[in-house]
C-alpha cells in the first residue's frame, strides 16, 4: 500500500536539515578517518630503524666498567 498523499516537493523540503546533518556527519567521518589513516602510516618506517649490534669489545667494556 502507498501513502494516500505523497507531495515528494514538500517530504524533501521537510527532511532537507536532516540530510544535511547526516551529510555532514559523513564528510566529518571521512575526514577524520583519513587523518588517522594518516596518521597511522606515517610512522610506517621507525620500526626499520635499529642499531647495529655492540662487538664483543664493547660488551666486554660495559661488563668491566671501562666504558663511556
Amino acid at each position: 500500500m502507498s501513502a494516500p498523499d505523497t507531495n515528494v516537493e514538500r517530504q524533501k523540503n521537510k527532511h532537507k536539515p536532516s540530510l544535511l546533518g547526516i551529510g555532514a556527519v559523513v564528510v566529518f567521518a571521512l575526514i577524520a578517518l583519513g587523518l588517522f589513516l594518516l596518521m597511522v602510516f606515517d610512522r610506517g618506517g621507525e620500526q626499520d630503524k635499529v642499531e647495529a649490534p655492540a662487538s664483543a669489545e664493547e660488551v666486554q667494556a660495559v661488563i668491566d666498567g671501562t666504558a663511556d
